[in-house]
């Protein structure tokens, strides 16, 4: 697993864990990041002792305000621009350089995932050549370690780009147009991905997990994935299945009682995830309450209405969705 600090990076400071690497895909663009910072704070410091040694110098009252002694400081105009020519040259060689190095992998990918980006949530299918071993999820994204996954990105709406930062660069998501990217995970553990282009209200409430596990704790999670659930048989909880077929299944889909909604999460294995909400809320029963309830409070300007149940309503719904593991 990843140590207690990337731990703790990863849930407190989502958007500073980028100066760290956890795959082969990442470990490029991470030095090529420091090296521009490098660059740019040593420009700065230049600029700032220049910019300190014109106004503390001390200049005669006679003498002409040019370039150095009969203009003789034009050396150094030429020299300056010269060496940050070369510099910016050198730059752009190995910005070139390093996207060649993460275009692909180095071996053939073990998994292809297409991720579908929609205001504001993450659509994740699984692919396979035999139709009947796919499956989809939504907002949380299994790997397993060790192996490159090929990760075809599409987007239902608007610009969005999906980014891990420990574990691969920005790529953008244009409608009508496929883009790919490829992610490896060297160790064990959860990974913060997030939209980075701005997408409309609730860009900032669309993030999403990666989790990368060992490959037979992988094979075993796919495998629970490709189960439809089991109807319900708790009287509260068929309750609840019959309430959310009638108002939730035109939206949301779920494999074994015939909702198939396609505009909005698929929650066939909603307990499985340790988030709801595209990352805004933790997945548990009081949340899920909490966000049916008040969906426009929580992240105004979401598709998803608000609902008035009474409590009746809320206890069977509530009750269906726990077995939704």
């Amino acid at each position: 697993m990843l140590s207690s600090a990337a731990e703790a990076e990863t849930e407190a400071a989502p958007l500073n864990y980028f100066l760290h690497s956890y795959g082969p895909a990442s470990t490029p663009t991470m030095y090529l990041g420091w090296v521009f910072a490098a660059i740019a704070v040593a420009v700065f410091l230049i600029i700032a002792l220049l910019l300190a040694g014109a106004l503390f110098r001390k200049r005669a009252v006679d003498e002409p305000a040019s370039i150095g002694r009969d203009n003789q400081g034009m050396r150094w105009i030429y020299i300056g621009t010269g060496v940050s020519t070369c510099i910016l040259f050198a730059l752009a060689v190995y910005v070139l350089i390093t996207l060649n190095t993460i275009s692909r992998p180095a071996r053939t990918p073990a998994l292809t995932v297409t991720v579908t980006g929609y205001d504001w949530w993450w659509k994740v299918e699984y692919e396979d050549n035999d139709p009947a071993r796919r499956f989809v999820t939504a907002n949380e994204i299994h790997i397993p370690i060790g192996l490159p996954v090929l990760v075809k990105l599409k987007s239902a709406d608007v610009i969005h780009a999906f980014w891990v930062p420990m574990l691969a660069g920005k790529t953008q998501m244009i409608p009508g147009q496929a883009n790919e990217q490829w992610l490896e995970a060297e160790v064990e553990g959860i990974y913060r991905g997030q939209c980075t282009q701005y997408c409309g209200l609730q860009h900032a409430h669309m993030g999403f997990e990666v989790v990368a596990q060992s490959p037979a704790d992988f094979r075993a999670w796919q495998d629970e994935q490709r189960r439809a659930v089991i109807p319900a048989s708790a009287a509260d909880a068929v309750a609840g299945q019959h309430f959310f077929i009638e108002r939730c299944a035109g939206c949301h889909s779920v494999r074994g009682i015939g909702a198939a909604g396609a505009h909005a999460p698929d929650l066939t294995h909603l307990n499985s995830r340790r988030l709801i909400a595209a990352g805004l809320l933790t997945n548990t029963p009081e949340h899920q309450v909490e966000w049916i309830m008040h969906v426009q409070k929580l992240k105004p300007g979401d598709r998803m209405p608000g609902f008035e149940l009474s409590s009746s309503e809320i206890a069977a719904l509530s009750a269906f969705l726990s077995t939704l593991n």
